[in-house]
């Protein structure tokens, strides 16, 4: 029998709960459900295969500073689910087939997974559910979306307009605890791959990188109760959050945020408690105000649905694009004579991370300057960034392209900027004056095609 001692709760025998962006136990409505009516539960993690392939553009979609990150979240979730008597079991494949197999193979009679929104991820639930029996919970969100005062269909297509009605009218539920306690069938040990064994060569960390990032919710949280109680620097964060170098001038939540070791429901009460607690102003609002714009996104994906991914955007607008691979790649590599765009570029190619407003940037010289095609910009944001989010990059950049919500050309002179945000030129100097090798080669071994190919 492969769901041995059984206990009776009432509900179905045995589920698999099917892990995605969503890689902790507290906080996760889905995995609650799937405690509450399985008997036994089977943990799955599926990377999807082809994640692990190139894209239109010849990038890897997943590059390796997320795949890094991935599984150290992984190992970290393996330990989370240990201590409470279960454990994960990890597959590369297909989710919709692989799922498949397992509630074959393990006399699973449902799947249950947290809700997702963006196209591709939605058409993997559509033919997962045509094969078992599926129950998917929203938990993505901060603002619920049964507590929306307006259905998807009928989101405000301004931010301001979304906020304003959500903060008038919705409220943010409470997070959920962790499962005392998971059920598991035994289960064979299913190390964790390297990503070297997956094709990859990890770059060597660079010491100048804004924080040596660590997946999982362990990390998460330390970084939580370091930004909020240890340091106080939620205090300052409006006016500190345009800065550029070192871990202390903006939250660093967006890693933990995008693969689901963090909810921003767990960030928005620690607001409120350090605001009843410590102290309440505009930085501390402020950090609710960007939550509820990484929320906007999500519900942008949500309605327009693959539009979000078109050449012209939920506008529908046509542009027209230039195409250049040598254009691209002097802005992919650094190398574009735009000191501030090039310091920023060669800050994300060196460590998967950059600053909000260097991304503002580098988005509108790539659109405006250079006239090339926004998606390719975001698909090489998607192959790099450590905290890449579907709706969260592809909404962004529409909006910097003039195609999204709102339809102005948003122009940034880097000039300017640079003078406004990087004065001393500290910044610049940093990524270009320090520039260890060629950044041409750099991206060439690791990022741009000439490396070893995915397996």
């Amino acid at each position: 029998m492969l769901f041995p001692h059984r206990i009776k709760k009432g509900g179905m025998e045995g589920g698999i709960f099917w892990f995605r962006n969503d890689l902790r136990l507290r906080d996760n409505p889905a995995l609650a459900e799937a405690v509450e009516q399985c008997d036994l539960l089977l943990p799955v993690y599926v990377l999807d295969e082809r994640l692990l392939e190139r894209d239109r553009w010849g990038f890897r979609r997943m590059g390796s500073y997320r795949l890094q990150f991935l599984l150290e979240s992984l190992e970290d979730l393996r330990e989370q689910l240990r201590d409470k008597g279960s454990a994960l079991l990890f597959r590369i494949g297909k989710p919709e087939e692989t799922l498949t197999a397992l509630a074959e193979a393990y006399d699973c009679s449902a799947v249950f997974a947290t809700k997702a929104y963006a196209y591709e991820e939605l058409q993997q639930e559509k033919a997962l559910s045509t094969k078992i029996k599926t129950v998917f919970r929203h938990g993505l969100t901060l603002i619920h979306p049964d507590d929306t005062p307006f259905n998807p269909e009928r989101l405000p297509d301004v931010f301001t307009a979304f906020r304003k009605k959500v903060e008038r009218y919705s409220e943010v539920r409470r997070p959920l605890d962790s499962p005392e306690k998971i059920i598991t069938p035994d289960l064979p040990d299913t190390p964790l791959p390297c990503p070297e064994s997956l094709g990859y060569r990890l770059p060597p960390q660079d010491e100048r990188a804004a924080l040596n990032f660590q997946g999982g919710a362990k990390a998460a949280q330390e970084r939580l109760d370091h930004y909020f109680w240890n340091t106080h620097s939620i205090s300052t964060y409006k006016e500190t959050r345009n800065g550029l170098i070192g871990a202390a001038y903006s939250t660093k939540f967006s890693p933990w945020l995008a693969d689901g070791s963090l909810s921003p429901r767990m960030i928005y009460h620690q607001v409120e408690a350090y605001e009843e607690e410590i102290k309440k102003n505009k930085s501390t609002y402020w950090v609710k105000f960007e939550l509820l714009w990484r929320d906007f996104f999500k519900y942008v994906a949500m309605r327009y649905g693959r539009r979000i991914f078109l050449r012209g955007g939920i506008q529908k607008r046509e542009k027209e694009w230039q195409d250049n691979p040598k254009q691209f790649e002097r802005w992919a590599t650094g190398t574009t004579g735009d000191r501030f765009v090039d310091a920023n570029m060669r800050e994300l190619l060196r460590t998967g991370f950059m600053s909000n407003r260097g991304r503002q940037n580098v988005a509108s010289y790539l659109v405006h300057q250079l006239q090339e095609d926004w998606r390719k910009g975001a698909a090489w944001f998607e192959s790099l960034l450590i905290d890449y989010d579907p709706a969260s990059n592809y909404g962004n950049w529409m909006y910097q392209a003039g195609v999204g919500n709102d339809p102005r050309d948003r122009v940034f002179n880097t000039k300017k900027q640079a003078d406004r945000y990087d004065p001393d030129g500290q910044y610049r100097d940093l990524w270009l004056e320090q520039e260890p090798g060629d950044p041409v080669e750099f991206a060439d071994t690791y990022f741009l095609g000439n490396s070893e190919e995915v397996k």
